[in-house]
């Protein structure tokens, strides 16, 4: 079983930046599409990026042209730079293998991005 571990989480005052990191298990992600999620206090998780095994990458309307998403295959890492960060993007973030549009793996601790004035 892969095992996914998001890290690089903080505090980071609005229009601050902030690049997560996503650590797997295994070398998989060559071979994936890996994708971004993030859950606020209260809301259902989303999806706010992607990136297929061919590099393609997809975003949210609500974090485009801010957010990069990024895969270093060498170090089975994906990333997420977040750039000129908003209020509402405090959130819990988490990373997953996307099969069909869908997460396939089991969700981990993720990683909590507070953006504060």
């Amino acid at each position: 079983q892969v095992q996914l571990v998001e890290s690089g989480g903080g505090l980071v005052q609005t229009g601050g930046s902030l690049r997560l990191s996503c650590a797997a298990s295994g070398s998989i992600l060559s071979r994936y599409t890996m994708g971004w999620y993030r859950q606020a206090r209260g809301k259902e998780r989303e999806l706010v990026a992607h990136i297929t095994s061919s590099g393609i990458t997809n975003y949210a309307d609500s974090v485009k042209g801010r957010f990069t998403i990024s895969v270093d295959n060498a170090k089975n890492t994906v990333y997420l730079q977040m750039n000129s960060l908003k209020d509402e993007d405090t959130a819990v973030y988490y990373c997953n293998l996307l099969s069909g549009g869908w997460p396939t793996l089991g969700w981990g601790q993720g990683t909590q991005v507070t953006v504060s004035s």
